[in-house]
């Protein structure tokens, strides 16, 4: 008779492992040795039966303080190891932990889902969203009916067991050693069916609720930014947690602000004057004007920085930067003084050409005129 090999050894975990390391250890295993992906192979059965002999012993808490003080002595005969003969056993004695891959007994226990999630949107201004703000949400999702308390049948009756599923609301289909779990048919996975439905809700047991809510909304956010209010979605068909609701956020465009991340882009305008000879001009901001000082020469689309006068992070970091672009106005409309000023300032620039205009004409002169300078030809 062979020496069986230490359960521990077997399975690959320590002594000290948790109930749930030797059941995600044993899973692995069980998954790698099924006979229906080695055909043909009697090793991989060998093992296969080999890997649930040790979970059996290891995930049992009696069985296991036996092994660890006399070793395979102390789980041998009567209430010891299970000496497993057919594949179609094991999975009748651990198929709750193979989920819905392989068939088992399900231990009279139904699986429950989590409720679906719902959305909605709020609109805030750039200054709610600089600031933090709350608003008043509103969704639409189902709640328990009233007049029949969820059952979905009508009051004074009951949901009765399903027939064909025996309420376990999982079938088990097999072929040959696979078996595939799934949802009975008859009752959707309920494991009832009703057959006085309630008029209120159609037998479904919800009904649809509008629902309000204050939610506070953070300093910093920005579109598409997304709220979880957690539980706050639809119930459960079959008594798990309830879904979350998702609230997404849009910022509304501003007249004289562009976004860019935590930094604001806002383009003011000055006068030819006011550019050329320098001065003070009013910004706006999110908190009121604030002055800016432009130097003499400034050109049309110069960027100069205000720090700290950005958007706020949601993080928590430093505040951004408002980026102020200087946009030139050209007059459409001149007095006749203006006009006068404005013709002795355009004759003058003809005579004082700047440097820049200078270059721009050279270059132009030279993409007309043709050049006549000779090239040295050889004979």
């Amino acid at each position: 008779m062979p020496v069986k090999r230490d359960y521990y050894e077997v399975l690959g975990v320590s002594r000290g492992a948790s109930d749930d390391e030797i059941a995600d250890r044993y899973r692995d295993l069980a998954m790698k040795h099924h006979p229906d992906r080695n055909p043909g192979d009697p090793d991989a059965a060998d093992k296969f039966k080999e890997a649930a002999e040790a979970f059996d012993v290891l995930s049992h808490r009696e069985k296991r303080a036996r092994y660890d003080r006399y070793g395979h002595a102390g789980v041998e005969g009567a209430g010891g190891a299970t000496h497993f003969r057919d594949p179609a056993d094991i999975f009748a004695a651990f198929g709750d932990i193979f989920g819905d891959l392989f068939g088992g007994r399900m231990g009279g226990r139904h699986r429950v889902h989590r409720g679906a999630d719902v959305r909605c949107q709020v609109t805030v201004t750039l200054q709610e969203a600089a600031r933090g703000t709350t608003k008043t949400i509103h969704f639409r999702r189902h709640r328990a009916c009233g007049t029949c308390r969820g059952t979905g049948a009508r009051p004074g009756t009951q949901p009765e067991t399903c027939r064909y599923c025996g309420g376990a609301g999982r079938i088990v289909q097999s072929t040959g050693i696979f078996s595939m779990q799934t949802t009975c048919p008859a009752c959707k996975g309920a494991g009832t069916t009703i057959k006085d439905p309630c008029r209120a809700c159609q037998g479904t047991g919800f009904v649809r609720d509008d629902v309000r809510r204050e939610v506070n909304i953070p300093a910093g956010v920005d579109d598409n930014t997304r709220l979880r209010l957690t539980g706050e979605g639809e119930p459960s068909p079959d008594g798990g947690p309830p879904g979350d609701c998702y609230c997404f956020i849009a910022v509304a465009e501003h007249p004289l602000f562009q976004r860019d991340g935590r930094h604001l882009i806002c383009q003011v305008p000055v006068g030819y004057s006011q550019a050329a000879l320098g001065a003070t001009i009013d910004v706006p901001t999110l908190d009121g004007t604030r002055p800016l000082e432009i130097p003499a020469g400034t050109q049309p689309g110069a960027v100069f920085t205000m720090p700290g006068l950005g958007m706020p992070s949601t993080r928590g970091s430093r505040r951004g930067d408002l980026l102020v672009q200087i946009a030139v106005e050209v007059p459409t409309q001149l007095g006749a003084e203006h006009e006068l000023l404005l013709r002795k300032l355009a004759e003058l620039e003809r005579v004082d050409v700047t440097p820049r205009r200078k270059s721009f004409f050279e270059k132009l002169k030279e993409c007309f005129v043709p050049d006549n300078r000779s090239e040295d030809v050889e004979d």
